[in-house]
């Protein structure tokens, strides 16, 4: 009996020796700041701006440095190329999900909504173009004075699933979808008609509806937790709330504001299924504000909460 009691305690010393061993070599061997800095595309496109040694928050920083250009939204290929480098590093590292640094989150999400219509066209997936380009040896494009970067869709949306587990930098992705969804309904001419009509909200919602999957994945399955994170982004979110404006004089800043305004007149508990129509919402006042016929404005809001509703199935496991 002491023998084998023996021999059964060196197994477990040892098993348990192998465990901690696998813990703490795991853990040394672990890519810091996700392995960024030691990309050779990253290093390449960044040069300089990657400094031996550094830490992630500072990287983050140089990474949205090295990314944003002098004008909001404009952008030069060498900028692009950067976010685009920095996406694929990430996307091909972890092939099922992103186990991202805590402080690249923000700063990748403040990078990302400096990209706005990039941002959109790659959630809403419609745009042929970004399809086509989204290889790694596709470098940006350009048009209309600003280049333009695309990634591969599953890439891009685990990325963005591990950016959001901050609430932090999910209200900031969130509120650039929000600027573009009222950019793009805006610039809809006023005499469309028919299928014309209903596309750009469509596209929006379904953009939207992207980013409604990947809210919840982020809040996670704890109550608790989720409402914790629910109210950290609508906080952010409300804090960008801007005065009313007259739809004539500003349209986008006009279907922003109105936006904002309903999810702060809802309550609490009930803003997490608010957030999930905001693309149905922000289509609706769209329609008011054009004075659009009944029958045309019911046909398009019933299309576009199919389409915020069907992208957001998309995105559950």
């Amino acid at each position: 009996m002491p023998v084998k009691a023996l021999t059964a305690a060196g197994v477990c010393l040892a098993l348990l020796g192998a465990a901690v061993a696998w813990l703490l070599l795991g853990r040394e061997t672990s890519p810091r700041c996700n392995g960024l800095a030691e990309n050779a595309s990253v290093q390449k496109s960044m040069g300089a701006a990657i400094q031996p040694g550094m830490s992630c928050a500072a990287l983050g920083e140089a990474i949205v440095k090295a990314t944003s250009g002098g004008e909001p939204g404009r952008h030069t290929q060498a900028q692009a190329q950067v976010m685009k480098d920095v996406l694929f590093a990430l996307g091909r590292v972890q092939p099922k999900n992103v186990d991202l640094d805590p402080a690249l989150r923000v700063p990748l999400a403040t990078a990302l909504a400096d990209y706005g219509p990039d941002l959109h066209e790659m959630l809403a997936g419609f745009d042929s173009e970004y399809v086509l380009k989204a290889g790694h040896d596709t470098p940006p494009w350009e048009t209309g004075g600003t280049y333009h970067l695309s990634v591969y869709d599953s890439m891009f949306r685990k990325t963005l699933r591990a950016v959001a587990e901050d609430p932090r930098a999910y209200a900031v992705l969130r509120m650039a979808e929000t600027h573009t969804t009222a950019e793009r309904l805006a610039a809809v001419p006023a005499d469309t008609t028919g299928r014309q009509l209903s596309l750009q909200p469509t596209r929006n919602a379904r953009a939207l509806g992207i980013l409604d999957g990947i809210a919840d994945a982020a809040a996670g399955q704890d109550a608790q937790q989720a409402r914790k994170w629910h109210d950290t982004v609508f906080g952010r979110l409300l804090n960008e709330q801007g005065p009313a404006r007259a739809y004539p004089d500003d349209p986008a800043g006009h279907l922003t504001a109105a936006w904002l305004q309903q999810l702060k007149n809802t309550p609490d508990e009930e803003r997490p299924e608010r957030m999930r129509g905001q693309g149905h919402d922000m289509a609706r006042a769209w329609a008011q504000a054009r004075n659009m016929d009944e029958r045309v404005r019911q046909g398009l809001l019933a299309e576009v909460e199919r389409s915020e509703m069907l992208a957001y199935r998309e995105m559950k496991p």
